[in-house]
């Protein structure tokens, strides 16, 4: 395992800084690092660590939507309340819509497993996106009207709204149905995630102030509650459905609403925290890509991807009507809604282990979508926020 953790850290940042050099977002390198690395190409991860690969991207998460959380102020998203629900769900269900009817025309998929497919490919990737937003906060691009809070928070949803249609539809091909009640579930989840981190958020707000202790002890204490909610939301999922993540969000933006100069010094902590979450987050997402599939992938693939991308960024815009913001400005949240890869990673394999007679089809398009969206994502925000955002 020790040799296995050298070997990242070390290639991953050593690609990581030849890219940045270049102008290039290192994630990228990170993610090749993962792919030279992982068991699809030179093998020299050990199992130890891709058995909990899963878990440790979680961790990486947590750590960045934590940090989200203490950096989104609750005024600011009042101020883009309407947008950032629709953003929430409108750019999703137009590339699942896209996905389900375009993927029969280019393979031999029957409609509900090109569904699964839509669901599959329609989640951004919070971990791209967030540390970006919260560097542009930093610098002040697009806060007039609070664009990096608005993208994070619709992505952060996002996530959600696609992960339980995915379980929905992933049960009608088992032959579980579908019912109003799993897109109820969606609203359910949201709510009490939101309940529970704000609640908690108080409560250690509390213990803070009656109880002196370092900013360390704080940081470690926070990410306990934060597994808690994301192990909560597991063992409730039989009988209340609950985002674990949301919880986590809600957390640090309770803590800055109600302490803010601790939010500001837990702050600087999660930044560091995250330098190495970073680089284990991104090298086990290019370790989970399996290249072999990628032999499968033709032409039509690409503009199944591309198709859907279109009907993303035109749901984008939808969800923008009616907003102050300028024709720049929507077309830097378009492209800040287009990177994938976390969720990919994650389910991209479960309907071929299930069974699903298109799995495979589905892993190449969802290992591609990766390969294709995080570059271009990436890229495109970190070139264009200087040229389509205002400074404050």
């Amino acid at each position: 395992m020790l040799f296995s953790l050298s070997l990242i850290i070390i290639i991953g940042f050593t690609l990581s800084g030849i890219l940045n050099k270049l102008k290039i977002p290192g994630l990228l390198g990170m993610i090749l690092t993962g792919i030279l690395l992982g068991p699809y190409v030179l093998n020299l991860i050990t199992p130890d660590i891709l058995n909990i690969s899963s878990d440790l991207r979680e961790i990486a998460l947590i750590v960045i939507l934590t940090r989200a959380g203490l950096s989104i102020d609750i005024n600011d998203l009042k101020r883009v309340g309407r947008p950032a629900i629709l953003l929430c769900f409108v750019p999703a269900t137009l590339e699942i819509a896209a996905v389900t009817f375009l993927a029969p025309v280019f393979f031999e998929v029957t409609y509900i497993e090109a569904a699964i497919m839509g669901t599959v490919l329609a989640a951004v990737s919070p971990a791209i996106i967030v540390p970006r937003m919260l560097r542009l906060m930093a610098s002040g691009y697009g806060k007039d009207r609070s664009i990096p809070q608005l993208i994070m928070a619709g992505a952060s949803v996002d996530d959600i709204y696609v992960i339980i249609l995915f379980a929905s539809f992933m049960g009608m091909y088992q032959g579980s149905g579908f019912t109003a009640s799993s897109l109820l579930a969606v609203p359910i989840s949201i709510i009490i995630g939101l309940l529970v981190g704000i609640v908690t958020g108080l409560l250690l707000i509390k213990v803070f102030k009656l109880i002196h202790m370092r900013d360390t002890i704080k940081v470690l204490i926070i990410l306990s509650a934060a597994f808690l909610f994301v192990t909560l939301e597991t063992v409730l999922k039989p009988y209340l459905p609950m985002s674990g993540l949301l919880a986590v969000m809600a957390l640090g933006g309770t803590i800055l609403k109600s302490y803010e100069i601790l939010a500001n010094r837990l702050m600087g902590k999660f930044a560091k925290i995250w330098v190495g979450a970073e680089i284990m987050l991104f090298v086990l997402v290019g370790a989970a890509v399996d290249i072999n599939y990628l032999s499968g992938a033709g032409a039509k693939s690409v503009l199944l991807i591309l198709g859907a991308l279109v009907l993303r960024i035109i749901g984008v815009n939808i969800s923008l009507i009616k907003t102050k913001l300028n024709i720049k400005e929507r077309l830097f949240c378009s492209i800040a809604y287009l990177p994938k890869a976390t969720v990919q990673a994650a389910i991209g394999a479960i309907p071929l282990s299930a069974g699903v007679a298109a799995g495979n089809t589905i892993l190449t398009v969802a290992v591609l979508a990766i390969l294709i969206t995080a570059p271009i994502g990436a890229i495109g925000i970190d070139f264009a926020y200087r040229k389509l955002l205002k400074r404050a």
